[in-house]
């Protein structure tokens, strides 16, 4: 009786408008609860002009500021490249390094973060290979961090909805999902390929059978919307990038100053990723003959780091702004019978027994729109802000983002394709190599419902964040850059330093995780120490010391807890009352 007349509280208590408790709200992990706006009612004319209007403008303003959302991700890549595309070049040149398998892989995670552009990596790679400067075995951890690197981009704009403690939760939750699944995949996948080298053989088995013809460029739908705006701003040469790490590198800008000759039937061709400029190549015309280029930086004095600076500020400022009219947009449409149908198209399932195959289609879903935008970042970036806003659950998402690295890795396979003749296979084979890195994932993570470990994981984050949110910060840093970073200075150091502190590190996290597993799960097979950290100092079990320190240290809204009104329990159901009371 008891436990009825409980249930039946807590359930009127959570159907009421009034706010729970942060423990109540970060248990569940179920969509918000759709605005009841009532039945349809009848209108007149002009209130249906009205609303009309109203949601005209709204629709207008959801495309207007994606469209910005996009450009921004362009300039932000642009800005990170300016930045660190000598560094990332020179990255590339330690090939002694390079053949540590775990240096291999930093170097793609960070040279991935440094230029944005998991495309540019893949480019500076392939660059490599054709040019014998880098092994196809050495190629394969680097194209591990690659995939690692691009999963940054999410976690960003996540954490742009910060500002909402549930959208935050969901949001981060997203991101995560994506950066745990390429984590998980490469621990598995990076001692195997180490070991047997199963990826470098699977790739050159299906290269042996097939007889490849350079093909034409794939089309890039999103590159011909967005080039007329980013153009106005900024133009890169990209193919410098991949000099620098060949080592034909020059002194000059990557800010494109001309774009063409006055005279081009004189002149040879060029790619659409510059790598011969007619006019800067021998016997170009004169100077009067070159058609400048037209953008804020031609005949800049500034130099490209500078530039960099100005672009990721700008670029970032814009990229905030739209995802916050994105999100206040989608709140005030999706709400009511809108909100309840695009969940249900989003996140239905095939009817019984059929259900299991609502996952594969959402990958299927997931490749092809990354493959008509030519953008895995994209994607994963218009996903993270749907699922803060509640309309796609993670459990819809997980398969989405899978789908969304098949993807990416389809337009790769097309731009190698289209490759010259002396790179075309070494190019096929990177991309093919990075194909199966995300097939064999989904494999191991996915097919099998008890081992889709990522989705957990995820909330657990997720939970952790919403309540400590500079946790996000924190993840961010050590995932792309402290860890990195740690990883390549041991590399740096030899393989036997390596292993050495590596290898403890490991075992104790392992040791942890089993410990922690088994102090939830079969208390009884631990000894009484071990059945509990309360042994441990606070600061060494606990995030509340470290919270009290980082909010301390950052008094602003940005590093505080939410704060999140409580619902004042009844005097009926107060601890004191029901344990003074006999039933």
């Amino acid at each position: 009786m008891i436990d009825l007349v409980d249930s039946n509280l807590r359930n009127a208590g959570t159907s009421s408008s009034a706010p729970v408790s942060e423990e109540d709200s970060t248990g569940s992990w179920t969509l918000p609860q759709v605005k009841d706006t009532g039945q349809l009612k009848e209108f007149s004319m002009a209130a249906g002009m009205h609303r009309a209007v109203i949601g005209f403008l709204k629709a207008c303003g959801l495309l207007g500021s994606l469209y910005f959302f996009i450009c921004s991700l362009d300039i932000l890549s642009s800005g990170f490249q300016l930045l660190g595309s000598r560094t990332a070049g020179d990255i590339f040149k330690g090939n002694v390094v390079l053949s540590n398998p775990v240096a291999g892989l930093v170097i793609g995670v960070l040279v991935t973060v440094l230029v944005q552009s998991s495309s540019t990596s893949s480019s500076i790679v392939v660059s490599m290979v054709a040019a014998k400067l880098l092994t196809v075995q050495a190629s394969v951890p680097i194209i591990m961090g690659v995939n690692v690197g691009t999963s940054i981009t999410s976690t960003l704009v996540s954490i742009a909805q910060s500002g909402d403690r549930e959208e935050f939760r969901r949001a981060f939750s997203g991101s995560a999902v994506h950066g745990i699944f390429n984590w998980l995949t490469v621990l598995v996948l990076l001692p195997l390929e180490s070991v047997v080298a199963l990826l470098q053989r699977l790739s050159a088995l299906l290269l042996g059978v097939a007889h490849l013809q350079p093909g034409a460029q794939a089309p890039d739908i999103l590159k011909a919307l967005t080039k007329p705006l980013t153009h106005l701003i900024v133009q890169l040469d990209s193919s410098l990038i991949a000099s620098s790490a060949t080592g034909n590198a020059t002194n000059s800008s990557l800010i494109k100053q001309w774009c063409g000759c006055s005279r081009e039937t004189n002149q040879g061709h060029s790619n659409a990723s510059g790598a011969f400029n007619p006019c800067t190549g021998k016997g170009s015309p004169a100077a009067e003959d070159k058609l400048p280029c037209h953008h804020l930086f031609v005949g800049s004095t500034l130099a490209d780091p500078a530039v960099g600076c100005i672009l990721l500020a700008g670029s970032l400022l814009v990229l905030s702004v739209c995802l916050v009219l994105i999100v206040k947009v989608l709140s005030s449409v999706l709400r009511g019978w809108v909100a309840q149908a695009v969940r249900t198209v989003i996140n239905a399932d095939f009817p019984f027994p059929c259900g299991w195959l609502s996952g594969y289609l959402a990958i299927l879903v997931g490749a092809g729109m990354t493959f008509l935008l030519q953008s895995s970042s994209v994607f994963t970036a218009a996903i993270v802000p749907l699922m803060g806003v509640g309309a796609i659950s993670l459990d819809r998402a997980y398969p989405l983002l899978l789908g969304s690295n098949i993807g990416t890795t389809t337009t790769a396979l097309l731009a190698a394709l289209a490759s010259p003749a002396d790179m075309l296979l070494f190019a096929v084979q990177v991309a093919l190599i990075h194909f199966f890195f995300n097939l064999a994932g989904i494999l191991l993570w996915y097919i099998v419902p008890v081992l889709r470990l990522p989705i957990p994981l995820a909330k657990r984050f997720g939970d952790l964040t919403a309540r400590y949110r500079w946790v996000a910060v924190v993840y961010l840093l050590f995932t792309f850059l402290l860890l990195p970073l740690a990883g390549f200075g041991l590399s740096l150091a030899g393989n036997t330093v390596l292993a050495a502190v590596g290898a403890p590190l490991v075992g104790l996290v392992l040791l942890l995780i089993l410990v922690n597993v088994l102090q939830r799960r079969r208390p009884s097979w631990l000894p009484h120490s071990l059945r509990s950290w309360a042994w441990l100092p606070l600061c060494l079990r606990s995030l509340e010391p470290w919270d009290h320190l980082v909010t301390h240290c950052c008094p602003g809204l940005a590093c505080r807890r939410p704060q999140t009104a409580t619902k004042e329990a009844p005097c009926c159901e107060t601890p004191k009352v029901l344990a003074s009371q006999q039933f």
